[in-house]
């Protein structure tokens, strides 16, 4: 159901105090106007400093007076919508708080309601109950190409349909007014719209989910080709590369939800979900967990909330959110007054039931410390276990490395000895001990050899070792069929050397 559709269900089902959060107010408010003039009903707005706009006898007496605000509701009997710009300040206030507990039994039986506009959700528990909570989403691709559209004809620009499509493409997850400031900005520059504004838009979207501090726009240089091993991993997302095209909706395929990659540190699961990116020309967003987590009441589920939105905008996307098992592993609730469990139930919910190409792609360390609803089928398409590297993986990670560092000198380095005298290191630690080797030859003014990344590797002490215990437990796990290897040969861990 499009904002409108439900909007106006809202307004004749006399719902008294409708809360939208949004940093669109002038969108929301022309929206808001549209649907209120559907239903006959006149639109007052009003802020503190020049109180209501659209009747002038109110704002006489309701500027920088909020409780004046609402007993002109109050004495107003006509039908109407009060919009409440950024109404959540005062919400606090015992006078606001019991004045609008009054009002929501009079609006109950009258065709008028009041609407809040905010940027974020900020609602008081003793409010709770009264108060309807309407998502306003950013605006979808139909709206975007009608405003381009727009701006082309204005500047008497041309541009093919794919081009257009594609500026369409890159603004999904941009507020309106940010586009059409990037789009401005394109054309104080050259005096038209092109098809290079693409970048120019990208880089303001990069602003955008920035400023939001949940998401990162992440960059995705990584290949599948710089993952060593994990063939039945590789295979897998090879298989899926075509999944978001326009010929597998016509196929009848429906869009992957999402892989769980769980196992060992420094196995390359962070690797992966940049490579999946890279791999399907998808955008990834990185979501810092902890970040969803606000001291207010009811911020954190206003930020899930605003995750998903915007994760949605901007789909098809790679979703990668790193460490799960440490964001989730209070979901039970206690000690956080259930906020961890609410949060983590929206999320649940989204996850099953999203229809948005947003794949999802979760790293874990410790799958024990999951709840078990995170594991069902249905949320992940698969689960897969990432163990450490056997010895023809190690020597895939050496070659992969060493190719990064050394392109030019690849064949001095005798990579079959080097994975067989490194058993239970993982890439991350292979990793480490050829930049430690650069240091030796460095310091000594020559290049490093096989011989000083043995000495390297001679001095590391493998996760495989200090976590022992850790790492059978997770092996444990994976041998009793809970997840997929990775790895073809099957490899689970300690002793492959």
């Amino acid at each position: 159901m499009s904002f409108e559709a439900d909007f106006s269900l809202t307004l004749r089902a006399r719902y008294p105090l409708i809360y939208i959060p949004s940093p669109e107010e002038e969108r929301a408010e022309l929206a808001i106007a549209r649907v209120a003039s559907m239903l006959s009903r006149p639109t007052y707005v009003w802020d503190f400093v020049d109180g209501y706009q659209g009747n002038p006898n109110a704002a006489a007496v309701a500027k920088r007076n909020p409780l004046q605000a609402l007993e002109f509701v109050e004495k107003t009997q006509a039908a109407a919508v009060f919009v409440l710009r950024d109404f959540d300040r005062f919400l606090d206030d015992v006078a606001i708080a019991r004045k609008l507990k009054n009002l929501a039994r009079q609006l109950k039986s009258q065709p008028q309601n009041l609407v809040m506009l905010s940027n974020q959700v900020n609602i008081p528990d003793t409010l709770g109950e009264l108060i309807t909570i309407l998502e306003f989403p950013l605006p979808e691709s139909t709206e975007i190409k009608t405003e381009l559209k727009q701006l082309l004809a204005d500047t008497k620009s041309e541009l093919e349909p794919r081009a257009i499509d594609d500026l369409v493409r890159a603004c999904q997850g941009l507020s309106l007014e940010r586009i059409r400031r990037v789009l401005a900005k394109a054309i104080a520059a050259k005096n038209w719209i092109s098809p290079e504004d693409v970048d120019l838009i990208l880089e303001e979207k990069r602003q955008s989910i920035r400023q939001t501090q949940i998401l990162d726009f992440y960059p995705a240089t990584a290949e599948i080709s710089d993952i060593g091993g994990l063939d039945n991993l590789k295979e897998w997302l090879l298989r899926r590369g075509g999944a978001f095209s326009e010929r597998a909706r016509q196929y009848g395929l429906p869009h992957p939800k999402g892989l769980l990659l769980a196992g060992i540190q420094g196995t390359g699961k962070s690797l992966t979900a940049k490579a999946i990116s890279h791999h399907w020309h998808l955008p990834l967003l990185r979501l810092d967990v902890g970040r969803l987590f606000g001291g207010l009441v009811g911020e954190s589920e206003s930020r899930t909330r605003q995750m998903i939105q915007l994760a949605e905008a901007l789909a098809p996307c790679v979703l990668w959110i790193d460490e799960i098992d440490k964001a989730f592993s209070g979901a039970d609730g206690r000690g956080d007054s259930g906020t961890t469990g609410r949060v983590f139930g929206t999320f649940l919910t989204w996850m099953a039931e999203k229809t948005t190409p947003v794949f999802i792609v979760a790293t874990a360390n410790n799958i024990r410390q999951l709840p078990p609803e995170l594991l069902r089928k249905g949320r992940f398409d698969e689960v897969f276990f990432v163990g450490l590297p056997n010895q023809t993986e190690r020597q895939q990670i050496f070659d992969v490395h060493l190719s990064k560092y050394r392109a030019h000198n690849l064949r001095v380095y005798d990579t079959d000895r080097l994975a067989y005298e490194t058993p239970d290191f993982s890439g991350a630690e292979i990793e480490q001990a050829i930049i430690e080797a650069m240091h030796i030859g460095f310091s000594q003014n020559r290049d490093f050899t096989t011989d000083d990344v043995l000495q390297a590797a001679s001095q590391i002490v493998p996760l495989a070792k200090t976590a022992q215990r850790e790492i059978e437990l997770l092996q444990d796990w994976a041998a009793s069929g809970k997840a997929r290897l990775a790895s073809r040969q099957g490899s689970l861990g300690l002793g492959n050397g």
